[in-house]
This record gives structure tokens, C-alpha cells and sequence, in this order.
């Protein structure tokens, strides 16, 4: 693959992630400049994770990925990559190969997510991703103290882009409303403390009128300041 066809690649992922979160374009001016790719890269991988592992009815082709993925991040952290956002992510002294081994806990939890139990069950469950998660936060970020992970975020993904079906509508905004009240930790970055808080104003939105659309500029703007 050509430099060019891969930095086009990574175009097309990144703008499939700021499809869903256009209010980002607004957010990431309390974000240090020089990790605003990393950001974007960084939320744009998770997006393709969540996406494998709970979208569609036959969960084979996302486990697959999943799988694939594992590997591809054990070889990240021997200084190699195939997928294009490793152009931005994995030169980076980040604990790749731990969240290697912690992405399968996204597959592990699909069916019981897919019945929307509680909230609580499926966090346990995605404590040691969510542990990962941070770590790989802590040095991507350079956050001033170490960040304990929560599955806030990884969850909230669940609930806002993998609804089933209309039907589900009453049930998905209750996932929403119990998401809310147990609230995430505050992160120790200040690109995950923003995005915690955008996703926090959209199940907001979504609990209470079944409205997932992107928060209103200003409404991004105040979540944002106070979040950085």
C-alpha cells in the first residue's frame, strides 16, 4: 500500500468518526494542539472496536475483527503496523500488548448487552478494558497522574449507535437514564474528560427524548470548558 492510499484510508476512518461527533470539531479547542490527532485517531479506534464487536445480527465477522485487531496491536508495540490510524497511534509508548489481550471483553459481553441487563453486570465485565483503556491514556495524554479506568464511555457507545430496533426505544432510554445515574469517573486526560462529558449531553438527551442528534454548539461549548 502507497503512503498516499494509506493517508487516505485514514481519512476515511477519522471521518467516519467525526461523522458521529461533529460537536468535536468544537470541543477539541481545549485540547492541546499537538494531541488533537492523537485524540481523534485514539476515539476513532474505539469507535471501530465497539462497532465490531456489538454491530449486526451474526456476531462472527466482528469477533473476527476483534481477533485481528489483538493482533495487529501485539504488533504495535514491536514497532509494527497495517491499519492506517497506526500512523498516528502507534509509535507511541503506549501498553499495547495489555490492551491486546483486554479488547476480547467487548465480544465477551455482545449477548448480554444485546438483552440490555444492567448496566453495573456488563461494567464489571469491561473493568479490565476499561483499565487498558487508561493506561494507554495515561502516556498518550501525558495526564500529571495515573487514571483509573471505567467503562462509562465503552458502555455509553453501546447505548447511543447499537439499538437494535425502534421497538426497543422505552428500553434503551432506561439503559441511558441507569448510564447517567452512576456516573463515570473523571478521567485524568483532559481529551477523555472532554469526551466523557459530550457522551454524558447526548444520553442526556437520549433518556429524556429518545434523541441521539449532536449536542447544540453552545451546549458543546460549556460541557467542553468545564470538562477541560
Amino acid at each position: 500500500m502507497s503512503d498516499g492510499a494509506n493517508l487516505d484510508d485514514l481519512d476515511d476512518f477519522l471521518g467516519k468518526w467525526r461523522g458521529r461527533w461533529p460537536e468535536w470539531r468544537i470541543a477539541q479547542v481545549f485540547v492541546p494542539e499537538a494531541q488533537r490527532p492523537l485524540a481523534e485517531a485514539w476515539f476513532a479506534l474505539l469507535q471501530e472496536w465497539t462497532d465490531a464487536a456489538w454491530a449486526g445480527d451474526d456476531p462472527t465477522p466482528g469477533a473476527a475483527k476483534l481477533g485481528w485487531w489483538s493482533e495487529e496491536l501485539r504488533g504495535w508495540s514491536k514497532g509494527l503496523r497495517r491499519h492506517p490510524l497506526g500512523r498516528v497511534l502507534q509509535k507511541q509508548p503506549a501498553p499495547w500488548s495489555a490492551l491486546a489481550d483486554a479488547v476480547p471483553a467487548l465480544r465477551a459481553v455482545r449477548e448480554p448487552l444485546r438483552a440490555w441487563a444492567s448496566p453495573d453486570d456488563a461494567r464489571a465485565a469491561l473493568q479490565p478494558l476499561a483499565d487498558a483503556l487508561a493506561a494507554c491514556e495515561a502516556v498518550l495524554f501525558a495526564a500529571d497522574r495515573a487514571g483509573e479506568g471505567d467503562a462509562f464511555a465503552v458502555l455509553a457507545a453501546h447505548a447511543l449507535w447499537h439499538r437494535e430496533n425502534d421497538g426497543m426505544a422505552d428500553r434503551v432510554r432506561d439503559w441511558a437514564g441507569q448510564l447517567l445515574a452512576r456516573p463515570g469517573l473523571r478521567a485524568a486526560s483532559r481529551p477523555r474528560r472532554i469526551h466523557d462529558a459530550l457522551t454524558a449531553g447526548r444520553l442526556s438527551r437520549l433518556s429524556k427524548a429518545g434523541d441521539i442528534a449532536a449536542l447544540p454548539p453552545l451546549a458543546a461549548l460549556w460541557r467542553s470548558w468545564r470538562a477541560a
